[in-house]
């Protein structure tokens, strides 16, 4: 459920789960039952679960994940869950997008490559380890990573060969002074901790003639 958090519109929203091909199916319909029970519901409603999400940010934002929601069924991604329908009891003048959930999908598909920021979750299976961690490297991005296995030890081996900025290791909390920031295109620089502050300064280098040699 990650991705939804904040409708999807957060940097780090883990829009792609890369699932094992022998339990493919069952991690779907897990995905899919989760997603099916989160509302969408008005800003402004006052009994909504912490579960439930709202809006998305304006006609623009909404328009473009609608837009990668069609793309992703004209690319031939499997729909799950959601899609261009709008969700049960929201006003139809608002920015409400269903949670949606693309199975079947690879990263040659625009809705994999790209960015959404919206609430689209797009599963995909692999047969080998070695193969999960090339599909999670192969993105122009590099922000954010998770892995999630009963073997702390082997999960935190496989967080090391992912080019990412964080990753989190079968949970997602994040420690208060934890560097924050991404490599490739999701930047270099970090904010927050030790790390976070150094970006505020600036290194001197002062040079001054060798003292004489008796």
């Amino acid at each position: 459920l990650h991705v939804l958090g904040n409708s999807g519109q957060s940097c780090d929203a883990l829009g792609r789960m890369l699932a094992p091909a022998s339990r493919y199916e069952e991690i779907v319909q897990i995905a899919r039952d989760a997603f099916e029970k989160v509302q969408v519901v008005e800003a402004s409603n006052d009994t909504a679960k912490r579960s439930d999400i709202g809006p998305v940010a304006s006609r623009t934002q909404y328009d473009k994940i609608r837009s990668y929601i069609q793309k992703g069924i004209e690319e031939g991604a499997r729909l799950v869950t959601g899609g261009l329908e709008a969700p049960p009891n929201t006003p139809t003048s608002g920015y409400f997008i269903k949670p949606t959930i693309f199975a079947d999908a690879h990263n040659d598909m625009t809705v994999v490559r790209e960015e959404i920021f919206g609430p689209v979750l797009c599963i995909i299976p692999y047969e080998s380890e070695e193969e999960a961690i090339d599909i999670a490297n192969d993105t122009i991005y590099g922000l954010s990573n998770a892995v999630i296995g009963a073997n702390q030890e082997h999960a935190m081996k496989i967080a090391s060969r992912l080019r990412s900025g964080q990753v989190h290791v079968n949970t997602l909390s994040r420690g208060p002074t934890s560097p924050f920031g991404g490599y490739k295109q999701s930047g270099d620089g970090r904010e927050v901790g030790t790390y976070g502050l150094e970006e505020f300064l600036q290194i001197k280098s002062i040079h001054r003639p060798k003292p004489a040699v008796k």
